[in-house]
């Protein structure tokens, strides 16, 4: 009461020194005990950055705040208020602000306390001091912070707060508290949460030592950097500014979008260039317990387990009716927990790019590995997932899950999360099966052998007999030893020839690398004994001059019988008679991709929407080839001329006659025999004869390159396409049809990603699960590096041309490498072939 006592006695003499000598308002630098700030001066920054006074945030609002605001921005933006709860009413003369005798600073109306600094360290000669950072600070007589605005942040964070917590105003009228939250949750191990009152609505993952798991707002960026330092006893956030000459704040608007802002001199306008939640998969565990959300056509969002070999969905009646909100359980369920400590036969699955689970029920060691940190969940069966705390380096920190694993979101694109190792049960490990597996084969040859040497002596003198006529079958008989796994019809030579009216020339579709290719003849009622259900088929034929052999017709029957998706071709039968071998598919009336593609004609018919469609379905065919199918298919051809279209439009991934398999582990082969079609190959193929995931996903970036320019890659595309990006200049590839609006943002990222798709490195291409998820988001995406095959310069003279390819082949030890052929469709597309050994200089005659 005495203090209050001095400090009422101050104010009304103060106050009445005002009214007697101050006529206008001033600018004041610093307040201290005898100082008053009235309703109408204003405290300054040293350098004019900021500016703290009395404000009405709008005309209609008649409460007046105490409040700190840019002062040299035009449009009056507010970064702090003092007194949110407690709004000043009445004349205006009578709001004041002071510092008493103690170094507390008193926000007052009618000479009665409403908001107060309320600090426990006093000081009798305390100042408080606005400065260019935008921090009211309360200082000692010897330079010691007592208080700072900076620890009670309203709705904008500044360079460093200790609290990390931001709230609306309620409205963009009204400064006082709204709904939304946006803080460092602390109850276990530190995760960013964005709330509407107590409901969570957005989570932005655990620190990691690198950034938020899952925090966009927060990537590194050529704004600013920023760190977060968390103890025993506090979480300090902390960004700094790469150039001080820009403005820049984060935001939580009364909508709960959090922003950050940089404002725009020239254009006058606060410019956001980021902002959470990003999308509707931002939402909180929108997809439940293990599960993941991603973004399909038109930006929609479509839940998926985390792992769909292992998980399926908890009600998958409710999941297919898009609610998603009962997420996922393993396939195989864990071991029977009695005590809850023992040695359990689970396993951990390690998943990458995964935005960590909520760690409101998690527990974590700071100093403890990785390896520690999985023997300790090993023993505790309620352990369902662990995780490094810090990603750095080799990582440390152990963090642990004993629930179910909740607002999981995987990244596909590698620019979020982190690895996490969830608990299977050990029939779900793969590895583990091959072990067992190969033990049991290990029994199996110990007991077959002995016996298989006992057969070899008695039956030898039969299997000499018989081996001519087994020589002279040799062809078939390879082709029909896989019949009990491909479980097709095989045609006679007699229907086929009935069901293509002969093989007439007015039957024939086109012709390929591997032959002719024949629709069956509409009007013969034979055809029907092909296909009970009459379906139309296409019959292609191996052409007796034909590089492709028996292995590549083999390679179509079984590469093709064994997949099955709606992106692939069919295979409905194939005919091995005599010197015959045939393939028969679902018939497919729109053709090629390359005959809408590029004929003048039908390609100004070919939209936007339908090769936006068409790019889509053929990734997520070679994605199914790639990572989700049996077998993982390379397919070493892929072109414009082997994407086939129904009579939807859907596209179709046809010709597997030059297709690889890759077993076990197995990612990357060589071969000396290079097949394929130049254009589409990638440099390491073409040059070394090394093959890989990355070789489709280098010829796929040919494809949508062709795709969203009309143009064939016939001489310099993809060079044309990396120079008008490095220029700015995208649209510019766009085909002239396509110029469209609405489009533009998915035209320009269509070509990022092919670019990103023909990088020169193979390394540096996405797999297609990353191409798939990049297609269907919007986030951003890395930004290319120099392409393969790529003209680089033009030399020679006025009547020729010699174009040649540098830094973009990496050739073999003597710079040349055995080129095979294919052919199919190259004639009518204007392509050259290539059979012949070198390096790969192209000359053009003018």
């Amino acid at each position: 009461m005495e203090e209050i006592s001095r400090t009422t006695t101050i104010l009304l003499l103060l106050l009445l020194s005002f009214h007697l000598h101050k006529i206008f308002s001033a600018e004041l630098h610093t307040i201290s005990d005898s100082q008053l700030l009235t309703d109408k001066d204003t405290l300054v920054s040293p350098a004019g950055v900021f500016e703290l006074g009395f404000f009405r945030p709008d005309e209609s609002n008649e409460n007046r705040y105490l409040g700190i605001w840019y002062k040299k921005i035009s449009i009056k933006t507010f970064v702090w208020v003092a007194n949110r709860d407690f709004p000043l009413t009445g004349p205006p003369s009578h709001h004041l602000l002071t510092i008493s005798g103690a170094g507390i600073l008193l926000l007052m109306n009618n000479l009665t306390v409403v908001w107060s600094s309320n600090t426990r360290t006093t000081s009798p000669k305390a100042t408080a001091n606005l400065l260019d950072t935008g921090n009211l600070v309360v200082i000692d007589e010897h330079r010691n912070d007592i208080w700072q605005s900076f620890d009670h942040p309203t709705d904008t964070n500044f360079l460093t707060n200790k609290e990390w917590y931001l709230t609306s105003w309620r409205s963009n009228q009204d400064p006082s508290p709204g709904e939304f939250t946006w803080s460092i949750d602390t109850r276990s191990y530190p995760q960013i949460l964005l709330k509407q009152g107590s409901v969570v609505k957005f989570r932005g993952g655990p620190w990691n030592g690198l950034r938020f798991s899952d925090t966009l707002l927060l990537h590194r960026n050529t704004i600013y950097t920023y760190s977060v330092v968390i103890n025993e006893t506090e979480v300090i956030f902390t960004y700094k500014l790469y150039n001080n000459s820009v403005i820049s704040r984060l935001t939580l608007d009364p909508t709960g979008v959090v922003q950050r802002l940089v404002w725009l001199e020239d254009e006058n306008k606060w410019q956001p260039i980021l902002e959470l939640p990003n999308d509707t998969c931002d939402s909180y565990n929108i997809c439940g317990g293990y599960g993941s959300c991603s973004h399909g056509i038109g930006n929609s969002t479509t839940c998926v387990c985390l792992d769909e070999t292992r998980f399926v969905p908890r009600n998958p009646e409710r999941w297919e009716r898009a609610d998603w909100s009962g997420g996922c359980v393993r396939r195989t369920a864990l071991d029977n927990c009695e005590d809850g400590f023992k040695s359990s036969s689970d396993v951990f699955i390690k998943y990458s790019n995964v935005k960590l689970p909520d760690t409101h029920n998690c527990w974590f060691h700071r100093s403890v590995s990785l390896i520690e940190c999985e023997g300790m969940c090993s023993k505790n069966c309620s352990c369902m997932a662990f995780g490094n705390m810090d990603i750095r380096e080799e990582g440390s920190g152990c963090l642990v899950w004993f629930d179910d694993l909740m607002d999981l979101r995987v990244y596909f694109d590698g620019n979020g999360g982190q690895d996490i190792y969830i608990r299977m049960a050990s029939s779900e490990s793969f590895t583990k099966e091959d072990e067992r597996a190969s033990g049991s084969q290990k029994k199996i040859i110990i007991i077959i052998v002995p016996a298989i040497l006992g057969l070899l002596i008695l039956l030898g003198p039969c299997f000499l007999i018989m081996r001519k006529r087994k020589l002279k079958l040799k062809e078939r008989n390879c082709l029909i030893a896989h019949k009990d796994v491909l479980d097709l019809p095989m045609f006679t030579l007699a229907m086929l020839v009935v069901a293509t009216n002969n093989f007439s020339i007015s039957n024939k579709l086109g012709q390929g690398g591997f032959g002719p290719v024949y629709k069956q003849f509409s009007k013969t009622t034979c055809v029907k004994g092909l296909l009970k259900d009459g379906r139309e088929v296409a019959v292609k034929r191996l052409s007796v001059s034909s590089s492709q052999g028996v292995e590549e017709f083999k390679n179509e029957v079984i590469f093709i019988s064994r997949l099955q998706h709606r992106n692939l071709v069919k295979i409905l039968g194939y005919c091995f008679e005599g010197q015959e071998k045939m393939l028969i598919y679902e018939y497919m009336p729109n053709k090629g991709l390359d005959l809408f593609l590029f004929n003048e004609t039908k390609s100004k018919t070919f939209d936007w929407l339908q090769r936006l469609h068409i790019i889509n379905g053929i990734a997520r065919g070679l994605l199914y080839l790639h990572q989700d199918s049996r077998l993982r298919i390379i397919h070493r051809d892929l072109k414009a001329a082997n994407i086939l279209l129904d009579h939807d439009m859907n596209p179709k991934i046809s010709d597997f006659g030059l297709a690889r398999s890759f077993g076990g582990n197995e990612t990357t082969t060589t071969t000396k025999r290079v097949v394929g079609t130049y254009g589409y190959m990638s440099p390491e193929y073409a040059g070394n004869g090394i093959f890989s995931v990355k070789s489709d996903v280098f010829s796929f970036g040919v494809l949508m390159l062709e795709i969203v320019s009309g143009i064939p890659n016939r001489h310099n595309l993809i060079g044309n396409a990396w120079r008008l990006y490095k220029e700015r200049k995208p649209l510019e590839l766009v085909d002239s049809s396509l110029i469209e609006a609405d489009y533009t943002f998915k035209m320009v990222r269509s070509i990022q990603v092919g670019l990103l798709c023909v990088q020169n490195n193979q390394e540096d291409r996405p797999n297609m699960s990353t191409v798939v998820m990049m297609l269907s988001s919007e986030g951003q995406l890395p930004e290319p590096k120099h392409p393969g095959f790529y003209i680089e310069e033009v030399v020679g003279d006025e009547n020729s041309n010699h174009i040649q390819i540098r830094n973009s082949c990496n050739k073999g030890k003597n710079g040349e490498g055995d080129v095979g052929k294919n052919t199919q469709g190259w004639q009518n597309q204007g392509y050259e072939t290539w059979e012949e050994e070198g390096s790969i200089d192209i000359t053009i005659l003018a």
